[in-house]
């Protein structure tokens, strides 16, 4: 009943903070302590199951996990691998392979524990699995509230669309990532004029060490070539990450219309990073995405991840020390 209770309060939580502002990360914690404490309290059900059944539950809880983690691996190492042979071995195309491995790891580890029974290798290991744990939970948050976040609809005039750079092909050429992003600001952009509204499209991109011009100056060509219209186009060029990208762009929307509406296009992976970004600037407006390559998406999303850990990097990572420290204590206890 307790875990009902809180299943209830969590979920009450989340949508009060959907209401207030749906691009808080406070949302996906809700929602993922809402769904933990549900599970806890179907997982006590089970004493009101005839033995029988409790017994087969039983051993497909424990199944499902396991079996679960080692596919999860597996399917990381697999895109991992086609990250590398599509994309080129980068730091960025490495992070599923290298995450599949981890896992690997940890389950070796648990293995080895579990046959040598040493005290220290169960201590270490359980100490990684809560650890593993933790980071899980809150990526399981991410994903799963981003997967959400993607499906709400910008039903709202707004006055500015604004599209985020990525990075230019040889210097000058908008590559399929970034082209994907403008084909659906253009689309956001027709649906507003349809409603009788004139926007302004906003290309924020600023020209990098390897490009030949401002990517912003690259996406504003890429759409004119495709017959939209150029004096609704606003060329954001001096900057050099999201965060500026927003900065920069708020200052235009700022000084043509205080009072401004906007609607943010980056590409689907990074939908739910930038619209936390967009309400710690301070920029009024939420994030669409524009469709992203299957096989891209996995470490796309688990770089996003890692960049909102690090944003929260007081909280993170004084729980992980928190609990690695117990851990010691835990061994140093006789």
């Amino acid at each position: 009943m307790f875990a009902y209770a809180f299943a209830a309060l969590f979920f009450v939580l989340f949508l009060v903070g959907v209401l207030r502002d749906r691009r808080r990360f406070g949302n996906a914690v809700y929602l993922g302590l809402a769904l933990v404490a549900l599970i806890v309290g179907l997982i006590g059900e089970l004493s009101r199951i005839p033995r029988p059944l409790v017994a087969v539950l039983t051993v497909l809880l424990l199944l499902a996990p396991a079996v679960g983690v080692l596919v999860l691996a597996g399917a990381l190492v697999s895109n991992g691998v086609t990250m590398v042979r599509r994309e080129g071995i980068r730091p960025a195309n490495l992070l599923s392979l290298l995450t599949g491995l981890a896992i690997v790891a940890v389950i070796a580890l648990l293995v080895t524990a579990t046959v040598t029974r040493s005290r220290t290798l169960i201590v270490v290991s359980g100490t990684v699995v809560l650890v593993v744990g933790y980071v899980s939970f809150l990526l399981l948050c991410f994903v799963g509230y981003a997967f959400l976040y993607e499906r709400l609809r910008v039903r709202r005039s707004v006055d500015f669309v604004v599209v985020l750079g990525s990075g230019l092909v040889g210097g000058e050429k908008v590559p399929p990532l970034l082209a994907s992003r403008l084909d659906r600001a253009r689309t956001l952009f027709e649906a507003q004029v349809a409603r009788g509204n004139q926007p302004v499209l906003i290309t924020s991109g600023g020209r990098g060490p390897d490009e030949d011009l401002p990517e912003s100056h690259a996406m504003a060509d890429y759409l004119v070539a495709g017959g939209f219209p150029a004096e609704r186009i606003v060329r954001e060029d001096r900057s050099r990450n999201t965060e500026e990208n927003l900065l920069f762009s708020k200052a235009i929307m700022t000084a043509a219309d205080p009072g401004y509406r906007c609607v943010i296009v980056t590409n689907n992976f990074h939908a739910f990073r930038a619209a936390l970004l967009a309400r710690r600037t301070g920029v009024r407006g939420q994030v669409v995405g524009a469709p992203t390559a299957s096989y891209f998406r996995p470490s796309a999303t688990i770089r996003e991840f890692v960049a909102v850990f690090l944003t929260y990097k007081v909280v993170n990572l004084g729980v992980c020390l928190l609990i690695a420290v117990s851990g010691v204590a835990a061994w140093l206890w006789r």
